[in-house]
């Protein structure tokens, strides 16, 4: 194919691979369930070599989906299984750290950099940088910002689009989008940045990012705690938030979840006895050393007790005991995986109505499908708890899928009618296109269907993607 001689001939031959078996891993993405293959894989290593790209590819008629590290969990890495011609731009080799500057309290860094590396730049000028979930050390940045990645600290410090202060982006026609100032106020007409936080990839391909830096944590304190309900959960939020000490986190788990971590984890335990109905992950943390963040937590959990908001908790002695702690959470996908099929949602709802939305999914579910099992971990700080519906031990994921494919469309639409969002953190890519169509408001989806008219006009980037 000619267009793809002159890809090879523009980006090196080594950087337009075009061979089964190099095309096979930027085929399928995480979980397995979305599958295309595309023409050829580029591997731009700088801004000049993704507009030489692009714009090769536009005047072919080729479509591009942008890749970073697919980790996401929606399919928007992957080519439509029965989209139009398309090659996977891979933003993997730009991934160097252009600046950091610490008394501007920013990083610029590019599309390509692994999220743990920026986290570790950060931390080297006495910095931190805020997102933070469990594919961090693979994830990257161009597909961060560009599904506005979420986490275990959106609590605090928001999702990711919260983290940016200025992008690089190349468009559609091959020109750049300079946008990389790091100003904090800016009034200057739209804030065209974030048409592209959020964009999945369907209106330009991110190359590089100004991002926000706080303080160093300087003290940090974790704590494991049982609860009985996710009403007595929200009331201990409540407690920690009023304590005067800064929450970053605050996790809910339901007690099937430690039963299959202690099961399948691999090296993992739970600090904690089983038997409680929920968990709650909870962290504080303070930029100075001396702030009795300790006591805070302690006196806080202590009147929880008396109220009978907890039955038991255990609080970290160390940042082995912490790394440990929080891999229980980071690791919950796999252990997941290694126990049975599950149909995953990812949704969000007010903060005050998680246990009203709990409650009405699990009766819902648990009425349709009395084999199943229903797991729910999530980030209860900011309303996105991701509810599962598991299957019995030894069915197929085909089989559970088919028989459990209305599950997504019944917590979406308990969520929605709470005043949620069917999706939190995760996109939209092609698997929740369908709730696009249905939840979505109609002018909302008019206006991003004429944004993406004018910025994409021949619908090049990341065809299949978002919109319905």
């Amino acid at each position: 194919m000619e267009t793809l001689e002159t890809l090879a001939a523009t980006l090196g031959p080594r950087n337009c691979l075009t061979e089964p078996d190099d095309l096979a891993p930027y085929a399928v993405d995480w979980r397995g369930t979305w599958k295309g293959m595309p023409r050829a894989v580029l591997r731009p290593g700088s801004v000049e070599e993704v507009q030489a790209a692009v714009r090769v590819c536009a005047a072919q008629g080729l479509s591009i989906v942008p890749a970073g590290g697919r980790t996401g969990l929606c399919g928007g890495a992957v080519v439509p299984a029965n989209g139009p011609p398309s090659v996977v731009m891979s933003l993997e080799r730009l991934n160097r750290i252009r600046d950091v500057d610490a008394r501007d309290f920013s990083l610029v860094a590019e599309a390509g950099c692994i999220i743990q590396n920026v986290q570790q730049a950060a931390a080297a000028a006495d910095r931190f940088f805020p997102l933070s979930w469990g594919a961090q050390g693979s994830a990257m940045v161009g597909g961060a910002l560009s599904t506005n990645a979420g986490g275990i600290r959106t609590l605090r410090w928001g999702n990711a689009r919260d983290l940016v202060l200025g992008l690089e982006v190349v468009l559609p026609d091959g020109r750049v989008l300079n946008d990389l100032r790091r100003v904090r106020k800016d009034n200057s007409g739209y804030a065209l940045r974030h048409l592209f936080l959020g964009g999945e990839g369907t209106l330009g391909v991110i190359t590089a990012a100004a991002l926000r830096l706080v303080p160093a944590l300087k003290r940090v304190e974790t704590a494991m705690v049982a609860v009985p309900s996710p009403d007595a959960a929200l009331t201990l939020f409540s407690r920690v938030m009023e304590s005067g000490a800064e929450v970053i986190a605050f996790e809910l788990l339901i007690g099937r979840c430690m039963d299959i971590v202690q099961k399948n984890g691999i090296g993992l335990r739970v600090p904690l006895p089983l038997g409680s109905p929920w968990y709650v992950m909870v962290e504080l943390a303070a930029a100075h050393p001396s702030v009795p963040l300790r006591e805070m937590l302690e006196d806080t959990l202590a009147t929880a007790a008396e109220a009978g908001e907890v039955t038991d908790a255990v609080l970290v002695e160390n940042e082995q005991q912490r790394a440990n702690l929080w891999r229980i959470r980071e690791d919950w996908p796999d252990c997941a995986r290694r126990e049975a099929p599950v149909v995953n949602t990812d949704t969000s709802v007010p903060v005050s109505a998680v246990p009203r939305f709990l409650a009405e999914v699990e009766a819902a579910l648990s009425s349709r499908w009395p084999e199943g099992r229903l797991i729910a971990i999530g980030h209860a700080g900011d309303g996105n708890i991701h509810v599962s519906l598991m299957a019995p031990n030894g069915t197929s994921r085909e089989d559970w899928v088919a028989r459990a494919r209305e599950a997504e469309p019944i917590v979406n639409a308990i969520a929605v009618d709470l005043g949620g969002s069917f999706s939190a953190e995760h996109g939209i890519g092609q698997s929740k296109r369908h709730a696009m169509a249905t939840h979505k408001d109609p002018v909302a989806l008019d206006l991003m269907r004429a944004v993406k008219a004018a910025i994409d006009p021949a619908g090049l980037m990341n065809p299949g993607k978002v919109l319905p």
